[in-house]
């Protein structure tokens, strides 16, 4: 019984490695066969083509909108408030009347002038007769001359304080004329810091009300020094473009041009400030709020452009992946020129009808396989 056991024993063992060996048979031939189970699965991926297409130079900065001028008005004299002939927040154009102080003192003052002028004029006549009489005497020998020059004197004085009557006369008039107060410029009023009946006086503090020119209007942005030089070199070529927006605008920005370089750059910042005027007609653009600026500087003709998602940032610079004819990808080192909203301008590292991976990009190595996603599979998340 014993020998027949082991007998089986021996068979059973040949039995199983005779299976084991015709299991490795076949996992090698299927390992050789191309196509099959074996084989890596391709990547599926979603691609663009490289354009080649004008491209508009552009130089974008966040800015700040200044008004065109600033006057705080004042008044010139003390009174009392007795008119506002405007609701704040208007808009009033130069030479409207703002305000109107009591004008009661001022006219007195006037009459007081006018009527001393009118006394001294008559005193100066008189003397100046006088002074010419006297002469006549003193030629025939009849008066002293004493007489004479004291009545020249007289005559001298007076005129004299003629003069100082007609400043008296001119000042009173002024200071009519500053109980009137107008609009220096046009613009828009802003809160009005007094009302009727307080008495305000002359170069008080705190403005009666403050007046910003809104149309045209000014934009202050920042320039980095190291496109300074390329902004001066267009902006010698001819007036540049300039666009303003307030954040978040759906349509285009309002047209306006450069008018002010700052004569130094901020040490601190590395920044040169920029000022455009616009015309504001719209009053789109507000003193005080942030604008998106956009400075179109020229338009490269036929850059290399492909979507933004396409550019892979990495340890060794910014690259791309490029699908070859075998389907399969190649990892390109570029260089990016610019970005411009959704897309991207290449300076160097691909060229014009080259198709690169926009989405996908994270499973790719150099050489990996891939499929090309259909538009139906895109819209899939």
């Amino acid at each position: 019984m014993s020998f027949i056991f082991r007998h089986v024993l021996v068979i059973l063992a040949a039995a199983s490695l005779a299976t084991a060996c015709s299991r490795d048979d076949a996992s090698t031939a299927r390992a050789a066969t191309p196509g099959q189970a074996g084989q890596a699965p391709r990547v599926p991926v979603s691609v663009a083509r490289v354009e080649q297409r004008a491209v508009p130079i552009e130089l974008r900065a966040i800015g700040t909108a200044q008004a065109f001028s600033v006057v705080e008005i004042r008044s010139q004299i003390t009174g009392e408030l007795t008119s506002v002939n405007f609701r704040e927040g208007d808009d009033v154009q130069r030479g409207q009347v703002l305000f109107t102080l009591d004008k009661r003192p001022l006219e007195a003052a006037l009459q007081t002038a006018e009527g001393n002028l009118e006394r001294d004029t008559a005193q100066a006549e008189n003397a100046a007769t006088n002074a010419k009489r006297y002469q006549d005497l003193l030629a025939r020998g009849i008066a002293p001359k004493e007489q004479v020059d004291q009545a020249t004197t007289n005559a001298a004085a007076l005129s004299a304080t003629l003069v100082a009557d007609r400043g008296a006369v001119a000042n009173a008039r002024l200071q009519l004329q500053y109980a009137t107060i107008s609009a220096p410029i046009q613009g828009r009023t802003g809160q009005l810091r007094v009302n009727p009946g307080n008495l305000v006086r002359a170069n008080d503090t705190t403005p009666l009300v403050t007046i910003n020119q809104v149309s045209p209007i000014h934009v202050a942005f920042g320039v980095s020094e190291g496109r300074l030089d390329e902004l001066k070199r267009y902006l010698n070529k001819g007036t540049l473009r300039v666009e303003a927006a307030p954040p978040g605008a759906a349509d285009s920005g309002s047209p306006g041009r450069i008018t002010f370089i700052d004569n130094e750059v901020d040490p601190t910042t590395g920044m040169i400030t920029i000022k455009a005027e616009f015309p504001n007609q719209d009053h789109r653009l507000w003193p005080g709020r942030f604008v998106n600026v956009l400075v179109t500087l020229a338009t490269d003709p036929s850059a290399h452009v492909v979507p933004a998602v396409a550019v892979q940032s990495g340890q060794l610079g910014d690259y791309a992946f490029v699908v070859k004819d075998d389907q399969s990808v190649d990892y390109r080192k570029i260089v990016i020129d610019r970005t411009i909203g959704s897309s991207t301008v290449i300076r160097e590292g691909l060229t014009k009808g080259e198709m690169v991976v926009t989405d996908g990009q994270l499973r790719l190595t150099a050489g990996t396989r891939v499929t090309i996603k259909s538009e139906e599979q895109r819209a899939t998340p």
